[in-house]
């Protein structure tokens, strides 16, 4: 049965890959980026361009079964030069953004049997990392936002959050922008590898789709072993 899916953040990296993972059994894909040239045309793929962080209405159907939310910021600086700035800027993207999404979607998401929510956070929040405190802030709230729609929202919609850790994106090109830095990267995690949008995309279907059905409320680590193993 077709479904209808809204993502928000399709242009590239782990958006882009949800966007190609969904793209069948005549899914009707609702997506934005704040690039038309970074989304293929074709017939069920239905775009708009967006930035999160201005003011926008959202163009969907009636009816949503699905939102991904993906935009985000790798803002990686010592915390005594983090402006007042920098951390509202964070917030916006990461979490305010987010959150105008889900308001104006939510009447189209409580006419499906079942939707499901998901939004994206880092490890950073439960493992302390240096250089985070601004990103890991707006992520943290985040994961909080997570679990209380996901108890507000129940039973018909379901909230899920993913917590990444370093991700081959462009977002993070910046970081493995030579085979040195993918290298060194790479070995930080137990894994010894870096996370690909496909790893995450992966999961980012089971929670939208049917298999999840009763898990809700819940914040997955993806992070190549790094926030928990030693």
């Amino acid at each position: 049965m077709s479904k209808n899916y809204l993502i928000i953040g399709a242009g590239s990296g782990i958006g882009k890959a949800i966007m190609e993972e969904l793209n069948h059994s005549n899914n009707q894909l609702y997506v934005t980026s704040r690039s038309r040239d970074k989304i293929e045309a074709k017939e069920n793929i239905h775009f708009q361009e967006l930035d999160v962080t201005q003011d926008f209405e959202l163009e969907i159907p009636e009816q949503l079964d699905g939102l991904v939310y993906c935009p985000g910021t790798i803002n990686l600086k010592p915390f005594h030069r983090l402006s007042e700035e920098d951390f509202i800027n964070d917030f916006k993207i990461n979490h305010l953004g987010a959150v105008k999404v889900i308001q104006q979607a939510l009447k189209a998401l409580k006419k499906s049997e079942q939707a499901s929510i998901v939004l994206f956070s880092t490890v950073a929040v439960q493992t302390g990392l240096s250089f985070h405190a601004s990103v890991a802030s707006a992520k943290g709230a985040i994961e909080g936002l997570s679990k209380s729609l996901a108890a507000e929202l129940a039973p018909k919609i379901r909230v899920n959050a993913i917590a990444l850790s370093l991700t081959d994106t462009p977002l993070a090109s910046n970081l493995l922008s030579t085979d040195q830095k993918k290298t060194a990267n790479a070995e930080r995690h137990p894994l010894k590898k870096i996370g690909t949008p496909k790893d995450i995309a992966k999961a980012a279907v089971y929670f939208l789709g049917e298999d999840s059905g009763w898990v809700s409320g819940q914040v997955l680590t993806i992070d190549g072993g790094i926030g928990s193993l030693r």
